[in-house]
């Protein structure tokens, strides 16, 4: 694949990121070229203006057009016509819908979402429909009706629900993420706090009003909590806040020592590093903090774990047992630990939905005078095959997979300076979804 240069390909398929690696490709190298594409196109859809029913719907409408659009161009698996190249007409209903507009040069498109949106009863409704041009027959893929509040966060959430319709049933069967949420450090006043923002960016708000310093936002698996740690009286332990009433709840997990980094299962179960005993260890506790157990005993600090959210049986997680930290795995009573790391500095790990890749930050060259400095990295479990995916955007850290396993969310810069930013999981599509003092972020599970 050229003289000096080896590339791991990645694609994305039916279980989110799938790997193509060439029998020579042992381990990548510098540079490294990737791309959602490979051995697969991508499906050409168009998503027309919808037409503006009656009531107050020419605002609402414009938005949800717009969120649409974004939705199933931030999807990574559609080809969108621009609005530029759409016909004129706005097809409400499919008896009102022309294939042949749809399908000639420049537009060809294989699919079209269209349909109306309306006010009514104190209520936001839209007909949706969205048919495959090339069946004439029977080409009805998606019909339905949605209904929601009469303002901007109800345009916004029809079309975060549409979006994930379309993506569920041409997307190769996994439900999309337009309805996910990102949790996520905001500084401000000297003091950090969590917050949550739509998987786009919009919506960003305070969870917590805490008036300390509260890092490492984990949402649980049903979204009714969120874990983190936070700074008191006894230093960094921790808390527990929930999402359905809106507080702090108890979370039993004292026992001394500086604990960070919680971490949910899939059942519920919560991992975290905790000093108690001096080195810092993973412990595993129940959602509210009983049963504590340790189940790492080394020299050099353990942190930083994350589930295998597959099986639910493995953790990964930060070591310095051997000095520079690196990335491990073990089975969750602690046995069977495996660097997966080869040199380097690596600082926080991710474990992808289908639990065939490691997402991680990584200064590869880390040392006096070395020319690296800290990306995000996915390595194949199996292989130990990586790849680079920033390079040149400042210091990159915190990532966390989108749960279609398409997505991973990370930190750009650190401080008051950090960022949040997102990137389809190949390292393409990269932009910034929160500004300056945002840090650590996590994907919801849904």
């Amino acid at each position: 694949m050229g003289n000096r240069k080896r590339s791991i390909l990645v694609r994305l398929g039916a279980v989110g990121v799938a790997a193509l690696l060439s029998s020579t490709a042992l381990y990548a190298q510098d540079n490294v070229f990737t791309g959602t594409n490979t051995g697969a196109d991508r499906i050409r859809i168009a998503a027309a203006n919808f037409r503006a029913g009656s009531g107050d719907a020419n605002g609402l409408k414009q938005t949800f057009d717009t969120v649409l659009f974004n939705d199933l161009q931030n999807a990574g698996v559609f080809d969108l016509v621009s609005k530029s190249l759409q016909p004129q007409s706005t097809p409400a209903t499919p008896q009102e819908i022309h294939f042949d507009e749809w399908t000639v040069a420049p537009v060809n498109a294989a699919y079209v979402a269209f349909g109306s949106l309306s006010v009514t009863g104190g209520r936001t409704v839209v007909n949706a429909y969205v048919d495959d041009t090339h069946n004439a027959q029977y080409p009805q893929v998606v019909g339905k009706q949605y209904t929601d509040t009469p303002d901007e966060n109800g345009a916004r959430s029809i079309a975060h629900k549409l979006a994930d319709e379309i993506i569920l049933r041409l997307g190769g069967g996994i439900p999309g993420i337009a309805e996910s949420k990102i949790y996520f450090v905001h500084a401000g006043g000297g003091n950090k706090e969590i917050w949550a923002m739509d998987y786009d960016g919009a919506n960003a708000h305070a969870v917590t009003h805490l008036g300390t310093i509260s890092i490492s936002p984990r949402v649980s698996p049903d979204n009714s909590r969120v874990a983190f740690s936070s700074l008191g009286r006894d230093g960094f332990q921790i808390r527990m806040y929930s999402l359905l009433l809106n507080r702090t709840i108890n979370f039993a997990g004292g026992g001394g020592g500086t604990n960070l980094s919680p971490a949910w299962s899939a059942n519920g179960q919560i991992a975290y590093s905790s000093s108690r005993t001096g080195d810092p260890e993973i412990y595993i506790a129940d959602a509210s903090g009983g049963g504590a157990r340790r189940i790492t005993n080394s020299r050099g600090p353990d942190v930083s774990p994350t589930w295998n959210p597959k099986t639910g049986s493995q953790l990964a997680f930060i070591s310095g047992r051997t000095g520079l930290p690196q990335v491990y795995i073990m089975d969750s009573d602690g046995t069977n630990v495996v660097r997966m790391t080869d040199g380097g500095y690596a600082t926080s790990v991710s474990w992808s939905p289908n639990g065939q890749f490691l997402a991680f930050a990584w200064n590869r060259k880390y040392g006096p005078g070395a020319p690296g400095g800290q990306d995000i990295y996915v390595m194949e479990i199996a292989s130990k095959r990586w790849i680079q995916l920033t390079n040149g955007i400042g210091r990159c850290d915190f990532p966390s997979w989108s749960p279609d396993g398409r997505h991973i969310v990370f930190a750009v810069g650190s401080g008051a300076r950090a960022e949040v930013w997102t990137m389809l999981a190949d390292g393409t599509a990269k932009h910034k979804l929160a500004g300056t003092g945002s840090d650590m972020p996590n994907w919801s599970f849904r």
